[in-house]
């Protein structure tokens, strides 16, 4: 039986056809389940539509849900349709008619809803935290590396000194604005949908600011038409903070496949962090970062995935929404994977020093020529003239001393500036805030 069923059979194929591979993911969900059923027996215990005896019952018995699902037990039986199934069929047997009183006010709509809520909001701060060790471990190798000179590209062709103190510390700042869209991502899903009820509210007289507090919600989605209407637009939200978070790593594994490459050969890890060639004896191949690299470019593409399945959807619950889970799920542990094992390779990175020593860098030092002749008073259309002249007559000389002092720059990384933005970042979660929730509900 469903928990919508009545007198009536669905045909075999359909059901099988309409419940797909839901009940995979949402196990992923069962301790978000349990969390929400046991704040919503909370709130009907206290506007009277459950007595405090049954309270009590139901609270003992969601609890016990909860200590199977840690210790790895819980399953969705055959023929359940959903965890929300699966919870009250729980409930039921073990309470009788009690169980069934748990979905008084509730419709799947707004169960659904708010397990998401919760599952989204914990793999964000699961995903922050993950972060939070690579962004630390790119501003220490930027220390550690700051004064090493690495060729600047643009174009793909030689232009200026860099460093590998600006390669490391660039990705450890691009990872400060992937975590503020993370923020954004994490502020929209911390709203609570609860007792929007099928997208339409309920006659019964429920407290929705009581179910927001004890879930440890910033808010909630008041309009009970626009939480319905914020499935789908929450997933595409997070998919696009993941994307960006995606993109950063994406990019970081191109420029590590092309610094290892030979012809560069500007790094290098330990053989066992590299694989070989099934014919060729000489080979280490950077796969990891062109797994990295690839799982990132189908991260990227989760928001249009996302974009496309909800579109010219009109208001309302649409059986679309349920197909979101299928590749936004997994893309969390996948994007914490690329995380860890991104912060492998780098932790036993080793660079070539002196790179700049090279003649045939000479070039990447002419803008500091130019800006030489500048500082003697010419002005820069004609040192930049005269320079270039020199180079086309092969009377060109440089210094490969460089000497920049401006903020960010060479000379002058700023590592504890944006250590600090990062830390402001960061105190706009309140992570804090919902873990002593989520504790409170438990004890």
């Amino acid at each position: 039986m469903k928990l919508w069923q009545k007198n009536t059979q669905s045909l075999a194929e359909v059901e099988k056809f309409t419940v797909g591979r839901d009940r995979e993911f949402d196990e992923m969900m069962a301790r978000q389940d349990v969390l929400g059923n046991m704040a919503h027996a909370i709130m009907l215990g206290e506007v009277g539509l459950l007595t405090a005896p049954e309270v009590a019952e139901l609270l003992a018995a969601l609890k016990k849900i909860y200590g199977s699902i840690e210790a790895g037990e819980f399953r969705i039986e055959p023929g359940v349709e959903d965890v929300h199934s699966q919870v009250e069929f729980l409930l039921t047997r073990s309470l009788g008619d009690t169980g069934k009183k748990i979905h008084s006010a509730r419709s799947r709509n707004d169960q659904v809803l708010v397990d998401l809520k919760l599952f989204l909001r914990d793999e964000l701060q699961s995903l922050v935290e993950a972060v939070l060790p690579f962004f630390q471990l790119l501003q220490e190798q930027s220390e550690q590396y700051k004064d090493h000179l690495l060729p600047g590209y643009t174009h793909l062709q030689l232009a200026m000194p860099s460093s590998f103190g600006l390669w490391f510390g660039a990705y450890a700042e691009s990872l400060v604005d992937d975590l503020q869209t993370l923020q954004a991502a994490y502020q929209v899903v911390n709203k609570n949908p609860l007792g929007s009820a099928a997208g339409y509210g309920s006659s019964f007289p429920i407290n929705r600011t009581r179910t927001t507090r004890l879930l440890g919600f910033a808010d909630l989605n008041y309009n009970v038409v626009y939480a319905q209407m914020g499935r789908g637009k929450a997933e595409r939200i997070v998919a696009m903070a993941m994307a960006n978070l995606a993109d950063t790593l994406g990019r970081l594994s191109m420029d590590a496949c092309l610094y290892l490459n030979q012809n560069f050969g500007f790094i290098s890890f330990p053989p066992e962090l590299t694989t070989g060639s099934s014919i060729m004896p000489h080979k280490k191949n950077p796969d990891v970062f062109e797994l990295i690299r690839s799982h990132c470019n189908r991260i990227k593409a989760l928001p249009n995935e996302i974009m496309m399945m909800t579109t010219n959807l009109p208001s309302g619950y649409h059986r679309d929404l349920q197909l979101l889970k299928e590749h936004l799920f997994p893309a969390f542990g996948v994007l914490k994977d690329c995380l860890q094992m991104a912060g492998l390779m780098l932790s036993n990175i080793s660079i070539r020093k002196d790179i700049l020593a090279d003649p045939k860098y000479q070039y990447l030092f002419s803008v500091e020529e130019v800006n030489k002749l500048v500082l003697q008073g010419i002005p820069f259309r004609d040192a930049y003239k005269q320079v270039g002249l020199a180079i086309e007559e092969g009377a060109y000389t440089y210094d490969a001393r460089v000497s920049h002092t401006h903020e960010g720059s060479i000379g002058n990384l700023c590592t504890a500036e944006v250590k600090k933005a990062m830390e402001a970042v960061l105190s706009g979660f309140n992570f804090q805030e919902v873990n002593a929730a989520t504790q409170q509900l438990l004890r």
